[in-house]
């Protein structure tokens, strides 16, 4: 109870801070310019910051950016309440009871053998909570817009496209999925070179939906592919940039393919 108590307590501290930064008498003109879609960018930052830190393994970093995070939220919910909309009373009550209400088999008598079966449990309480949808709420397109609108990008595709195979909308095998990838190549290299660029970018968008696909069907996640891509290229940066002795523009780009080879060779070994 002590570490509960002591948990509580810092908690109120952080809550008393934010205050004391939004109060007019004597708080943080920067804190007390925010809006919450001023703050928006950070919210997205700290969340990526704290995947970051997790995948380290550093605890002092996770901590850290756990922190980070909350501040984030105590923030959010402390502009609002100085309007009424709701408190931070509000949203910590939302998400218990919504816990409380999809954890049946923890806070009731309901009986689960499997992880299966609780997460079936979570899917068929979330759509009985939102049973009093419109029909236009309900439809697939309206549930596949949430995901476009708060999901980054190539996360966002593959919810998408999970979806929408889940109801028959899938091709028969994996024969399609590459045919349609080269059918997606070829109009991106023809709107390369006769369309305008916003049509080449709407089908850059199809040829990168497509390999979406592609992963998808390999069960391989697209999202955790290209950061690691980002992750290699930085890394060969660094290996290169520790053997030579002057800036890399200032090599010729046969220069710098070597010693890229020589990097990679290096990371293999």
């Amino acid at each position: 109870m002590e570490n509960q108590n002591e948990s509580l307590a810092a908690l109120q501290e952080l809550i008393e801070i934010v205050a004391k930064l939004r109060s007019p008498d004597g708080g943080c003109p920067w804190d007390l310019a925010q809006t919450p879609e001023t703050l928006t960018p950070y919210v997205i930052e700290e969340a990526y910051e704290v995947v970051d830190a997790i995948k380290s393994g550093d605890e002092k970093a996770i901590a850290e950016e756990l922190g980070d995070l909350l501040l984030q939220v105590v923030l959010q919910a402390q502009i609002a309440s100085e309007s009424g909309q709701f408190s931070l009373q509000e949203v910590a009550q939302g998400i218990s009871q919504k816990l409380i209400r999809r954890h049946p088999h923890v806070f009731g008598d309901v009986s689960v053998a499997s992880i299966d079966e609780v997460r079936q449990n979570w899917e068929q309480i979330k759509a009985t909570e939102k049973g009093e949808a419109s029909p236009e709420e309900q439809k697939l397109s309206a549930k596949l817009s949430r995901y476009r609108r708060t999901l980054p990008p190539l996360t966002a595709a593959m919810k998408i496209s999970q979806k929408a195979a889940a109801v028959g909308f899938e091709w028969k095998n994996i024969n399609g999925v590459w045919a349609k990838f080269h059918e997606e190549l070829a109009e991106f290299q023809q709107a390369l070179a006769e369309e305008t660029p916003a049509r080449q970018q709407a089908e850059l968008g199809d040829l990168l939906f497509t390999v979406i696909q592609l992963a998808r069907w390999h069960n391989l996640d697209p999202s955790d592919a290209l950061q690691g891509t980002n992750q290699r290229f930085v890394e060969r940066l660094q290996k290169m940039e520790a053997v030579v002795n002057r800036p890399l523009s200032d090599y010729s780009l046969d220069e710098l393919e070597t010693l890229w080879q020589q990097a990679k060779a290096q990371a293999k070994e």
